[in-house]
């Protein structure tokens, strides 16, 4: 059986544990990126406008909210952060601990589970005037934690190409 590398583990993790929510995975082996894109959707059946980052005005009865978080190498990426709801570096070929990809899979369908929700409410409520994820540093690291092991923690390689 092949060794996992990090975009199978994270595809076989999203395949298992988040099934609700559209997630894919965009590997960039020039830029030695893997992007976790995922979107949420929620009915407008009001046909509210809205207005999205760029200014573009929307009416349409399904309402899609895309984003993603970057796994990057820091000796090799070039990465514009703001352009991500988070960023995660990782260690070269070496790859990144299998704990933070599993702490990462949990903290992100809680992230999708209360950001469906955020987003449904922001569709219903006139008082919401914006509507974004958020990433708390701190809960991912909590997330990590369950998952880190006392002796040694796996490493799960970068893919090679």
């Amino acid at each position: 059986m092949k060794k996992a590398t990090m975009l199978t583990y994270l595809d076989q993790q999203i395949t298992r544990k988040i099934m609700e929510y559209d997630v894919a995975l965009d590997w960039n082996a020039k830029n030695h990126t893997i992007e976790v894109v995922f979107r949420l959707f929620a009915e407008n059946t009001a046909h509210e406008q809205i207005d999205d980052a760029q200014g573009t005005v929307s009416e349409e009865e399904i309402i899609e909210f895309e984003d993603g978080i970057l796994f990057y190498n820091p000796e090799k990426s070039s990465v514009d952060k703001a352009e991500f709801l988070a960023t995660i570096s990782y260690e070269g070929k070496k790859g990144i601990k299998q704990s933070v990809l599993d702490g990462f899979i949990d903290y992100l369908n809680d992230i999708l589970t209360e950001g469906q929700s955020d987003l449904l409410d922001f569709i219903t409520d006139e008082g919401q005037a914006v509507f974004e994820l958020k990433w708390s540093q701190e809960l991912f690291e909590e997330a990590v934690k369950k998952y880190q092991k006392v002796e040694s923690d796996t490493y799960i390689a970068y893919p090679s190409y």
